[in-house]
């Protein structure tokens, strides 16, 4: 062997050492973590749009993780995301209806979330709502979304039939009756979840609900049976469409809109879905009063949780405590359907400059009463009443 064909392979002996040694010396690299997450589809295209910038502004920020954003159709939910848990291919974190985190918690499914809370000021929640996320001493899932039910009325059809704004149940009722005729309803409602919310709210405008405070039914209790009747008493009277048996939300919503009844028990967002000209004339019903004094509507806390699935349960909380601070596009831009949870969220001049969402926040939101009635926080008897999904819309 000539002596340059010695120092050459000398040279790429001490090469490839020294190369062996930089990289024994770098620090390993860590694999991207990847989070699947679902969202439900809380608005229209808009919001879809919205979520997904927001996802990817949160992937710019955090180059170690990647979320990747699934927009998830709200009907049949429950059925999607059982069928998930159960094929072992649920997201790492969704979004979800009223009860669905205890409703999957008590099926192991998922993950408490007592440390993301613990990083968190409690009081930057609407009251109330942390609390009702605490189920079997843990919290399994952060509120994000308030849908309280108000009363909504057209202007322009009191006004013509020489009506008052009804203050209380008596009231309602003789206004429905009156404006009722010619094509025109005193109110319209629907055969789905959006149907069931009369029945939801009625219960506690009357001091009743679905359970009591001991958490046992109470459909048959003195004062939900009497909220049961006076909402039979306006369909006897003709004052119900009759064609709201067979209407979704969006199909009352529209006959509303349209003129074609007077009241409509709805969303917090329905000003915002009418024509600019029809706006004017869509106004909210001051909290009616029951026939005892009782005041009271049904108000649901959509929550975000994490499924025990995750394979990535750090950056999945560190991901589920950002979104929940970071969430106001989803309402200037993705024009949300619900209210917001967090307070700071809520005081931005967004909602506090609309009057609609601000008379909301003032006097429906503080009156409003979760799915299970007067039983305080959730508990697993919702299933047999949320679990197929009935009640959400």
């Amino acid at each position: 062997m000539s002596k340059l064909e010695t120092k050459r392979r000398n040279f790429l002996k001490g090469s490839i050492v020294a190369a062996v040694l930089i990289t024994a010396a770098m620090p390993a690299f860590a694999q991207q973590a990847t989070i699947n997450f679902w969202d439900m589809k809380w608005g229209g295209d808009d919001y879809a749009n919205a979520a997904q910038a927001l996802v990817d502004k949160y992937n710019s920020e955090n180059p170690d993780v990647k979320v990747v954003y699934r927009s998830v159709p709200r009907s049949n939910w429950y059925e999607t995301f059982v069928t998930a848990i159960a094929s072992g291919s649920a997201p790492d974190i969704s979004t979800g209806a009223s009860v669905q985190a205890v409703q999957l918690y008590d099926q192991g499914a998922i993950m408490p979330v007592d440390e993301v809370v613990a990083q968190m000021d409690p009081n930057d929640f609407a009251a109330g709502t942390l609390e009702s996320m605490k189920y079997d001493g843990h919290y399994v899932a952060l509120p994000w979304g308030l849908d309280v039910r108000v009363l909504f009325y057209r202007k322009d059809i009191l006004e013509a039939a020489g009506v008052a704004v009804p203050t209380n149940w008596e009231e309602f009722r003789a206004a429905a009756k009156a404006v009722t005729g010619n094509g025109k309803y005193g109110l319209v409602a629907s055969g789905d979840p959006g149907g069931m919310h009369w029945i939801l709210a009625a219960g506690p405008n009357n001091g009743g609900g679905l359970f009591d405070a001991d958490g046992r039914p109470s459909l048959t209790s003195d004062r939900t049976l009497e909220a049961r009747e006076f909402l039979g008493s306006l369909v006897s009277d003709g004052a119900v469409n009759p064609a709201s048996v067979g209407y979704v939300n969006d199909d009352a919503r529209g006959s509303f809109i349209r003129g074609e009844a007077a009241f409509l028990f709805n969303g917090p967002g329905l000003p915002d879905l009418a024509p600019a000209d029809v706006r004017p004339n869509i106004e909210i019903v001051p909290p009616l009063t029951g026939p005892h004094g009782d005041k009271g509507t049904y108000r649901s806390v959509n929550n975000i949780m994490i499924y025990n699935q995750t394979q990535h349960p750090a950056e999945t909380m560190a991901f589920m405590k950002w979104w929940s601070g970071n969430q106001l596009p989803l309402w200037t831009e993705g024009h949300n359907g619900n209210l917001p949870a967090r307070n700071s969220i809520a005081a931005d001049a967004y909602f506090q400059d609309n009057p609609n969402v601000k008379y909301i926040q003032d006097n429906y939101l503080p009156i409003g009463k979760p799915l299970g009635g007067n039983a305080p926080g959730s508990f697993p008897q919702l299933n047999a009443v949320d679990g197929d999904g009935s009640c959400s819309a």
